[in-house]
């Protein structure tokens, strides 16, 4: 028997994507937060669980680049947003995380993303910037898809990265946070299922031990 919490040292998986107004974590605005929980049954196979997403209004004296809103066709002040201050937003996101680190005994949650550095530094900035307290993740361990990728795939890029898993891909859903979410949990379970399948999981991290 496996336990989630034995298989990553106490940390619970959980896939995020931010869309963004820019590269810049200080200046510029965080648009669309996604997350998915990521679950283990007992014999130690991934699955994605619970997937949240929000959209946000731009923090005040933000940046937005109108390349950035070209490439991922979100338009900030859209009525039919329905964006929260990012405080309100971030909170929404957070309590089924919290849930889930209750339930599997996890101590912390970590970061999964694609290029994971980009999102959890755009997390980070908007923790810092809200003064939000007792965040789940870890503030700056992560899983990095793009680099589990190239070492299984030899793809980085998401979009041929999970058609080289032989995954669905549809381009013109791409670019939402809900939807590179969805797609990089399934992505990253993949991997993992194919590491379980190919070398097993060490002994180490039975529930037993």
């Amino acid at each position: 028997m496996y336990t989630i919490r034995n298989r990553f040292r106490g940390y619970l998986p959980v896939v995020v994507d931010v869309e963004t107004g820019g590269f810049n974590a200080a200046t510029d605005a965080v648009l669309e937060v996604a997350a998915c929980v990521i679950e283990m049954d007992e014999e130690g196979w991934m699955s994605p669980g619970e997937l949240v997403s929000q959209h946000i209004e731009p923090f005040p004296g933000s940046n937005l680049d109108p390349k950035a809103l070209e490439f991922n066709g979100i338009k900030p002040d859209h009525p039919l947003r329905m964006a929260l201050p990012e405080k309100e937003a971030f909170l929404k996101i957070c309590q089924p995380i919290r849930s889930a680190m209750r339930e599997t005994g996890c101590n912390r949650a970590i970061l999964v993303g694609h290029n994971a550095m980009f999102d959890l530094s755009f997390v980070n900035a908007l923790i810092e910037r809200t003064k939000f307290k007792r965040s789940p993740f870890h503030p700056f361990s992560s899983f990095d898809t793009a680099t589990l990728a190239g070492f299984v795939y030899g793809q980085t890029v998401l979009a041929r990265a999970v058609q080289a898993a032989e995954l669905a891909w549809n381009p013109d859903d791409a670019h939402s946070a809900r939807y590179d979410t969805e797609r990089t949990a399934a992505l990253f379970c993949q991997m993992v299922n194919y590491w379980h399948e190919v070398a097993g999981i060490p002994e180490s991290v039975q529930l037993n031990h």
